[in-house]
């Protein structure tokens, strides 16, 4: 039997008040298991970033609650709630957010020094999963010198560098070419999720769409369905 990673039952989330109060995530339930890759697809402006951003720790929801692997997250302190970002959730940004100055393995290594790691301990750590996603031999170069796709697969060593159970992807394909995006999610299907693992991804990209176990569409602010894995989202 599955075990539910991400339990959010009807979040709201609305922004300004008055006349000027704008309403950009309305009663959205959404649960996802260990061991599955789960996309959220919709036009943009219809709440995804705001909902990945209430069910990852970043912003508190108006109303509703979040939890993950049994904890109620927005009742956690502030202290607590940043631990559980740090330990729990491995972010991969569309733009991916390298740091140019550093080398790929002390990208890598980042998350480990924030925990308070050895600095010389985090980078042997950092190669080790380099190692995972086919890149050890490019550790030494900065950011510059590696391709869109190689950058996507440091930030990705960088998000699950320290073993975190939850995954979010925010457009990872959105700088890539077609095929470098399908390489960068069959990576992902095969490589990086397991069954201690949560995988979300939020995406337009429908040549991404098979490697999915689940595709949930949002619409103004809602979660409106389930599509299928052949079908296309404008």
């Amino acid at each position: 039997m599955a075990t539910v990673a991400i339990h959010a039952d009807k979040l709201d989330k609305w922004f300004g008040e008055g006349e000027a109060r704008t309403q950009a995530v309305k009663s959205a339930s959404f649960d996802a298991n260990f061991g599955e890759l789960v996309y959220i697809v919709g036009p943009s402006g219809s709440g995804k970033t705001t909902f990945l951003s209430m069910i990852s720790g970043i912003l508190k929801p108006n109303n509703g609650t979040v939890e993950v692997d049994g904890i109620d997250i927005w009742k956690l302190g502030k202290d607590a709630i940043a631990d559980f970002r740090l330990n729990k959730i491995g972010f991969v940004f569309q733009d991916y957010h390298l740091f140019p100055r550093l080398t790929t393995v002390e990208n890598v290594a980042i998350p480990l020094f924030l925990k308070k790691r050895d600095w010389n301990h985090s980078l042997d750590e950092a190669l080790k999963y380099l190692d995972i996603v086919g890149l050890k031999n490019r550790a030494g170069l900065q950011p510059v010198k590696l391709s869109g796709g190689e950058q996507q697969r440091v930030a990705i060593a960088r998000a699950i560098v320290g073993g975190p159970e939850i995954l979010i992807f925010d457009e990872p394909t959105a700088s890539l070419d077609g095929e470098t995006g399908r390489q960068i999610l069959k990576f992902i299907k095969t490589n990086i999720l397991n069954d201690h693992r949560c995988i979300v991804v939020v995406t337009h990209d429908s040549r991404i769409f098979e490697f999915a176990d689940r595709i949930l569409k949002m619409e103004d602010g809602r979660m409106v369905g389930t599509l299928e894995v052949g079908d296309h989202v404008e």
